[in-house]
């Protein structure tokens, strides 16, 4: 019986079954991630759907990555600006000290007072102490 005749209509229905059952038997693949975003199946519908939560969840990382770059700048300049004043207040603090005691000097203060009568004493100071009884 292997070579019997057959009609081309019942060759063609035979070929046609056979097409069906191999296409049932073969389960779709699922195609890799990076294949799927070189070819634009990325954007189809039905993926975006599927994955929305996931995509969120990507944009809202990468939003906190590009704010914290902006907030380190920002505070680096924060930083850089502080520096700058504690540098200008610190040379005005030596200024100021500097300038206070050159004013006070001994010498100075001596030629300043001259002219208010008041002199320097050659005498050393004596300190004059009293004992106080416990009867008083």
């Amino acid at each position: 019986m292997e070579n019997e005749f057959l009609d081309r209509a019942q060759l063609d229905q035979k070929e046609a079954a056979e097409k069906k059952k191999k296409k049932k038997s073969v389960k779709p693949r699922r195609s890799n991630a990076v294949v799927q975003v070189l070819n634009g199946d990325f954007f189809t519908k039905e993926f975006m759907l599927g994955n929305l939560n996931f995509i969120f969840f990507i944009i809202l990382l990468l939003l906190l990555v590009v704010g914290k770059g902006y907030y380190g700048k920002q505070l680096s300049k924060d930083v850089v600006s502080t520096q700058e004043q504690l540098d200008e207040a610190t040379s005005d603090y030596f200024e100021a000290k500097a300038r206070l005691e050159e004013e006070t000097r001994r010498a100075r203060l001596i030629e300043q007072l001259e002219s208010k009568g008041l002199k320097e004493t050659v005498n050393p100071t004596k300190v004059i102490r009293v004992n106080k009884d416990e009867n008083d």
